[in-house]
């Protein structure tokens, strides 16, 4: 007898362990678009797709599926939290779909929430569409001491924890936790999104979610259970396993010492008062100096300028006076910056054609005042391109610091840039196979200059399409230095505390941790090599109901051994299919995850140029990045554009910036 009451005890025990029962589920609902009656077709679909759901599902962690054609069409999805294992994940979604048809009794559409998983179905069609709204919002009833404190911390670790769970590509999941205060000493996060979701939407899907909390109180716990993305906080740990984001701060009112440990960003060290001063003052000191020695040579400059109006195409540029032009020669050469001059206008001011009195053209870059560049990031650009000399890279002629005017002067490029070209329907097609070839050839050599073959080594960090400018033949030309780090002697990389770049070009290290070198261009270029190949933006697969960027994209068609068909159609069938495999290989070489395992330059070159060197076989490609922000209204807005793909944003806010820290964007001379 007592055998058989242990035995009993213990199946119970076992079946309550395993499985949520219907009284855990943590949120139900059912769709009040309709009922179906008993024996319809629809209840059959029904019964079809949810147990399609549940083994599929188990699987993977997450799944969708439709069943049956209007109006009986039914869609389904189901998604396990990221931490969740297979056996747990199974056992959840088994009784989902058991208890969501007794909890929706003949409903057409209807949803079930627990803590492992949920599940849902609908006659409705939401899985063509990513939004989230009229999410249900669940929260504790206790308010937390020190809201401000709270706040503060809490928008840092979601943001974090956001962030990474956009660029988790495979999984779109992410938690962490961060120090609070003595009696309650932690905050637990958790942001998910489903793994269809591209990094972008994901971002965008998080932000709304984060909107829709805005002026509640600041309670103890808290989530959101969006469908397609849910985030939860609580001051107990709730998910398995470690967390991957780890915020230690101290308060506002503390001494200053503030440690960040996480994945993404590395410790910087305490910072004390003494170290907070010389980082004010130091670099004040230099803008001062900066400043005046501009000021001298401008008022240098003026006394020659009726002398020497222009500079002449045998000029090195070796100082600072040699490069200033006349803000009147410039409103002279563009028609007083007329709109019929204007070439194009990116988020920090507008390019415009113009021609100097010898004949010359050339392309004007005026820095809007409201832009936030200053003389620092200009002296970058100037310091950099001045001492550049090469074919594959655009010529920088001058710079005009005149009445509060801030304007670069580069030749002028007639085909503009590639993405004008590329991405256009009707323009696309004059990119045949040899110019896209030479275009390929070129950027790389252009690189190679660049991080090899000059006497400054370069890492360019925002290498991208509307930032590689074409002449009259089209070759290419890499432009837009403002983001780029010089290093000397042995120095082959460096980290930063601020990511700067754009969406979808970004390498995984350094969106992730910082940390740029040589391989970060390398993957910038690969992810070029295989827009250039296809016709297609990568960002335009973030905004679109697309589940994979171009490089996963791009990936599946290679293990399927169907890669000629993500070839642009506009190339029609005139292109070498050696050749066309061998580009497309290499490009996939460029994008692998471990930056030690992508060629370098060199090795890039002589793979285009030479049919005897073999290939190895790539590796899966790394994801694609890019957000940062707040989880004000405007959460995530800050560091992220999503119009233009541009992301700056802050691994860690606690590291101090480096004097050279720079962050020019869509510097994008025509």
């Amino acid at each position: 007898m007592l055998c058989l009451t242990e035995t009993l005890l213990l199946l119970l025990l076992s079946s309550l362990v395993a499985s949520p029962a219907l009284s855990d589920t943590v949120y139900q609902s059912c769709d009040t678009s309709g009922n179906y009656t008993t024996n319809s077709t629809f209840q059959s679909n029904l019964f079809t797709l949810l147990p399609s759901l549940s083994s599929n599902g188990s699987a993977s962690g997450f799944y969708t599926n439709t069943v049956g054609t209007v109006p009986d069409k039914i869609y389904g999805l189901v998604l396990c939290r990221g931490d969740t294992n297979a056996t747990a994940c199974h056992n959840c979604l088994d009784v989902a779909r058991q208890d969501v048809i007794q909890i929706c009794s003949n409903n057409k559409g209807g949803l079930v929430w627990y803590d492992p998983c949920y599940l849902r179905y609908s006659n409705q069609n939401f899985l063509s569409s990513t939004d989230n709204s009229n999410a249900p919002i669940l929260y504790n009833t206790q308010n937390v001491s020190d809201p401000d404190k709270f706040n503060k911390l809490l928008v840092d670790l979601m943001n974090k924890i956001a962030q990474f769970a956009s660029y988790n590509t495979s999984r779109r999941f992410a938690t962490g936790e961060a120090n609070f205060t003595v009696s309650n000493p932690k905050i637990y996060g958790l942001t998910q999104c489903t793994p269809d979701l591209s990094g972008d939407q994901c971002h965008r899907c998080l932000q709304a979610a984060f909107n829709a909390i805005s002026g509640l109180p600041y309670s103890q716990g808290l989530r959101v259970l969006g469908v397609r993305c849910n985030f939860r906080y609580e001051l107990y740990p709730f998910y398995e396993g470690k967390s991957m984001v780890l915020l230690s701060a101290s308060s506002p009112q503390s001494n200053g010492t503030n440690t960040t440990t996480t994945p993404t960003v590395e410790e910087e060290g305490k910072k004390n008062n003494t170290g907070i001063i010389l980082a004010i003052s130091i670099p004040l000191v230099i803008a001062v100096l900066i400043i005046s020695t501009i000021c001298f040579c401008f008022w240098k400059r003026r006394r020659l300028s009726k002398k020497n109006p222009s500079l002449t195409e045998s000029e090195e540029i070796t100082d600072v006076e040699s490069i200033l032009f006349d803000l009147s020669m410039l409103r002279d050469a563009t028609a007083n910056f007329s709109d019929e001059n204007k070439l194009g206008e990116g988020g920090f001011g507008a390019v415009y054609k113009g021609l100097l009195h010898d004949g010359r053209e050339i392309a004007v870059k005026r820095l809007s005042r409201g832009s936030g560049q200053g003389i620092g990031e200009l002296k970058n650009e100037l310091v950099l391109v001045a001492k550049l000399q090469h074919r594959n890279l655009v010529r920088l002629l001058g710079v005009c610091l005149e009445e509060q005017e801030k304007i670069l002067v580069y030749e002028y490029v007639p085909n503009r840039s590639l993405d004008t070209i590329l991405f256009d329907s009707v323009k696309r097609k004059e990119l045949d196979w040899e110019r896209r070839y030479k275009i390929i050839n070129g950027i790389a050599r252009g690189l190679l200059y660049l991080h090899e073959d000059s006497q400054l080594k370069i890492i360019h960090r925002d290498l991208k399409a509307s930032n590689i400018l074409l002449d009259e033949d089209m070759n290419p030309k890499i432009s837009d230095f403002g983001l780029a780090r010089l290093f000397g002697g042995d120095q082959i990389g460096g980290t930063t505390s601020r990511v700067v770049g754009t969406f979808g070009y970004m390498a995984p290290e350094y969106a992730m941790r910082g940390q740029y070198s040589a391989k970060s261009d390398i993957f910038s270029f690969g992810v070029l090599v295989l827009e250039i190949l296809t016709g297609r933006k990568n960002s335009n697969f973030l905004e679109t109901e697309q589940a994979e960027d171009l490089l996963s994209y791009t990936w599946e068609h290679w293990i399927r051994g169907t890669i000629s068909e993500i070839l642009d159609p506009s190339l029609g069938d005139h292109w070498p299919r050696s050749e066309a495999l061998r580009c497309i290989q290499i490009g996939l070489l460029c994008v692998q995850e471990d930056p030690a395992n992508r060629p370098s330059m060199s090795m890039v070159v002589l793979m285009l140029s030479s049919y005897s060197v073999s290939l190895q076989a790539p590796s899966k490609p790394a994801f694609c990045v890019g957000l940062s922000g707040g989880m004000e209204s405007n959460a995530f807005s800050k560091g992220y554009n999503s119009s233009t793909g541009e992301f700056d944003g802050w691994i860690d806010k606690s590291v101090p910036m480096t004097p050279n820290e720079v962050s020019i964007s869509e510097m994008e001379p025509r």
